[in-house]
């Protein structure tokens, strides 16, 4: 008998934001065939727009090329200038639209065809909310292509309906300490990092701005072809250790990163959620561990954080416990840890 894959394909994206990022790294006569290997992609996907690359694979390339530039903005600045129209059909139809309200409608539909690790979704309430969730992908790894995405989304907005408009709210998962003047006036509000959730906010106000480049006709055709354009497109089934450490980040400083809690939240019992892990030679202990390793690596390089605040967001009631946790992950405390500027952790396994 025929044994079965365990995952299906990884989710992929066009690329398009990795094509400009590479484009940057050159600018800055960067060494980018070591940076392109690190990231397990190669000269032909970066210069075929017609190829598409692995999610995970870009987001690797963006951090490697942020750090080496270094720009720890390189996200947003990209997506100040990158050509919108490379999203393609999903660019038009989303231009096309009648309202803003429309193209965030259309937006949240069809962003698939252009990024498959990340699912948007947009609820209008008393505010519109438009939602970023990771898809068959580590959310924990990111931070310059969610900023991208943001910024992206910022500036479609400002684009299409001709006015200055600005969120009421963003929201980031991931952490920072300051943001620099001319990226907090280009946001034009308050950026919460280390949320529950990601996410942009819009006053219920702007669902019916109109479109400048509104186009019904070439619209509806667009709408047919992306309509048949996603049915077409295989969807992809993400690997649960993922949806569990996707699951974890938000909930770790609240002390609800149990895994009861977050079965619950993936919509499963704890005993399926534990067979499916096993089913991916995993365990919930061990995939919490691991992340918290790999949080602790960033967050103790944060300058601004106290060692007790680094415990609180691991999700460890007591500093006690933190420090017996890096002792055992590293053989040293966290403070010596941060003498020893985070080589002994970099290199924990």
């Amino acid at each position: 008998m025929r044994k079965k894959a365990r995952f299906s394909s990884l989710p992929t994206a066009s690329g398009a934001i990795a094509r400009a990022a590479y484009g940057r790294a050159l600018e800055a006569r960067l060494e980018v065939e070591p940076l392109l290997k690190s990231s397990s992609l190669t000269p032909q996907q970066i210069k075929n727009s017609q190829v598409r690359m692995p999610v995970k694979n870009q987001i690797q390339f963006l951090s490697l090329v942020a750090k080496e530039l270094p720009d720890p903005f390189l996200g947003i600045h990209l997506a100040e200038n990158i050509e919108l129209r490379e999203m393609g059909f999903v660019y038009y139809v989303i231009a096309s639209s009648e309202t803003l309200g429309d193209a965030l409608r259309r937006l949240a539909r069809y962003s698939g065809l252009t990024n498959e690790g990340v699912r948007i979704t947009c609820h209008e309430g008393k505010d519109i909310t438009v939602k970023f969730e990771y898809v068959g992908v580590s959310r924990l790894s990111d931070h310059q292509q969610i900023e991208c995405f943001v910024a992206i989304l910022l500036r479609l907005c400002r684009l299409l309906t001709g006015l200055s408009i600005s969120p009421t709210g963003v929201k980031l998962t991931h952490r920072r300490t300051e943001l620099p003047a001319e990226i907090k006036k280009m946001f034009g509000c308050k950026v919460a990092f280390g949320s529950a959730v990601d996410e942009v906010i819009y006053p219920r106000t702007a669902n019916t701005i109109a479109s400048v480049n509104a186009d019904p006709y070439l619209n509806s055709l667009l709408v047919r072809y992306c309509e048949e354009a996603l049915s077409n497109r295989r969807a992809h089934s993400s690997a649960w250790r993922l949806k569990v450490e996707n699951a974890i980040v938000p909930l770790l400083p609240h002390g609800q990163a149990k895994m009861e809690e977050i079965a619950k939240k993936l919509g499963v019992s704890r005993r399926t959620l534990a067979r499916l892990l096993a089913s991916e030679g995993c365990k919930f202990a061990g995939i919490l561990d691991a992340l918290r390793l790999d949080l602790a690596k960033s967050y103790l390089r944060e300058q601004n954080l106290r060692n007790s605040e680094v415990a609180w967001l691991l999700g460890f009631g007591e500093l006690s416990a933190f420090s017996h946790a890096c002792k055992r992950w590293t053989g040293k405390t966290p403070k010596q840890l941060q003498s020893a500027g985070l080589e002994s952790l970099a290199d924990a396994a």
